[in-house]
């Protein structure tokens, strides 16, 4: 007889969130997997009525981590709706903006959120590289760790520059940017881009940025690790010597079918190359065959959450966001909606972007072992090498170009409805506006995490995380730190997903034995 496990906690959330995980456990493999967002916050419901740019204030504070990304997606939106194209050095500012929010996320999630993890003294204590992962990521006193932090800090010094603080600016608006900084502040930003460069050249990569574009398949990848104590001794060799030992590479697959917007629309002149008008494509994808973006495919379905019930899922222009928590508890367990494309279950977030882009290491490693946890998190963790020279050359290019406008005037918002679609650095946010005498009338926002962390849909799908965790052998459910590998691969920020919470409910819990 199978021998079901109740009873296992972890502490899933590091920086923010509200987030459950109750699993049941057969013979130390997960066997179901159901993810609940435990905060309602109704953002949506918030902006009705109010003033048409009301959304570039307070869209930002949907997430302290993600504040750029949300103000972009809603001056893309209002931009839509006007009908207006920015002038080349908002787009290079606007650009620049979400890159080093994007940069620094990425390096701080690897290391301080996931890689930690490799400090679980009691999980990896036969591991041959335990010890070795306590020195570098055992919080607030592991090399890597501080060297995180204080590198990080000083990128997120351009944000400051750019925009006038950060998180929560709102220097973005319909028709381009506010200000533009002067030529001695772009200066001085461009020596914080080149000298984080340089650090995560020598620490992260162990070799040059064009060394590791020249990584092209998974036999270069190991030859790559092979070639130099440098690359072997760097985060990202650490990273893969650790997650080869571990297993990492074997589970955490998910449904192999990925999701991305596309991002960083390209300014008319520019020296950067991108594919079509942007850096990075948009795109669906199953494994490593890439399809174009139908945003008409996507839908959000209620089917298990606590909304008022549609009868079918609703693309977010015309669904809405109202809140009904009943007592059906065996089969609504959510406050996260299921977004859904052309009504399938999807991944998004860097490794979703590496594949629709092309990189052919990353589709080569799909095509070899599917997704998985160490392909997930390596993509997050190399990304920044495919961000550091566009960065660099728009404002090689904003110097250059100092004198040139950055603003086309919008006297007024007209009626009108227009979508914001581009990759946060967790994947795919969209914000879905309609506007009606200088108001909004409808607003309705898709956060990855809503895509990855979605309970199950009408027809009884998982959701992205939900099905990765499904056949996940833990070794010691007292720590399953397994589960929590999985998850932190996709980098969950469940204040974005959600959409107040009991007094005194335990938060971050992987509980066992789910009601049905």
């Amino acid at each position: 007889m199978a021998r079901i496990t109740k009873g296992i906690n972890i502490p899933l959330n590091r920086a923010e969130g509200d987030l459950e995980i109750n699993v049941e456990v057969e013979d130390g493999i997960i066997t179901e997997a159901w993810s609940v967002g435990t905060m309602y916050r109704g953002f949506e419901g918030m902006m009705r009525g109010r003033g048409a740019l009301d959304g570039l204030v307070m869209t930002p504070r949907v997430c302290g981590i993600c504040s750029i990304t949300h103000l972009t997606a809603a001056v893309l939106a209002l931009d839509e709706i006007v009908g207006i194209v920015p002038p080349d050095n908002a787009r290079r500012l606007r650009n620049l903006a979400l890159m080093v929010e994007t940069v620094q996320s990425d390096v701080r999630q690897a290391i301080l959120m996931f890689m930690v993890d490799f400090a679980n003294g009691e999980a990896y204590a036969e591991h041959s590289l335990g010890h070795e992962a306590r020195a570098r990521y055992q919080p607030l006193a592991g090399r890597a760790a501080l060297e995180v932090i204080r590198e990080s800090k000083r990128l997120v010094q351009v944000l400051a520059i750019i925009g006038g603080q950060w998180p929560h600016t709102s220097f973005m608006v319909p028709g381009g940017v506010t200000s533009i900084p002067e030529i001695s502040k772009l200066l001085q930003a461009g020596i914080i881009v080149e000298r984080f460069q340089s650090w995560y050249e020598r620490s992260i990569l162990g070799c040059s940025i064009d060394r590791w574009q020249a990584v092209t398949s998974g036999a270069d990848l190991d030859a790559w690790l092979l070639e130099s104590p440098a690359h072997r001794d760097s985060e990202v060799g650490f990273f893969l010597r650790f997650c080869r030992e571990a297993g990492l590479h074997t589970y955490g697959k998910g449904s192999n079918r990925f999701l991305s917007y596309g991002n960083y629309p390209l300014p008319l002149e520019t020296r950067v190359e991108g594919k079509g008008e942007r850096l990075t494509s948009a795109g669906y994808a199953v494994g490593s065959t890439v399809f174009p973006l139908e945003v008409g495919k996507i839908a959000e379905d209620v089917s298990h959450s606590w909304y008022e019930q549609d009868s079918l899922p609703l693309h977010p222009f015309v669904g809405k966001t109202k809140p009904y928590a009943s007592g059906q508890s065996g089969r609504l367990y959510s406050w996260i909606k299921a977004p859904r494309y052309g009504g399938a279950v999807v991944e998004t977030g860097p490794l979703a972007e590496m594949v629709i882009d092309g990189n052919r290491l990353f589709c080569d490693l799909i095509e070899k072992d599917g997704a998985n946890v160490m392909a997930r998190q390596l993509a997050r963790l190399v990304r920044p090498a495919y961000l550091l020279r566009p960065m660099a050359v728009w404002l090689a290019e904003l110097v250059e170009r100092r004198n040139d406008p950055f603003y086309r005037s919008v006297r007024s918002i007209v009626d009108g409805q227009g979508a914001g679609l581009l990759q946060a650095a967790r994947g795919a946010l969209g914000h879905w506006v309609k506007i009606q005498g200088e108001k909004i009338s409808h607003y309705q926002i898709i956060t990855p995490t809503a895509w990855n962390g979605s309970p199950r849909d009408e027809h009884g799908g998982r959701g992205a995380w939900e099905e990765a965790l499904v056949g996940v052998r833990l070794r010691d459910i007292k720590n399953p730190v397994e589960a929590g590998h999985v998850i932190r691969s996709f980098d969950p920020c469940l204040v974005c997903a959600v959409h107040c919470l009991q007094k005194g409910e335990e938060k971050g819990r992987l509980g066992m034995g789910f009601p049905r």
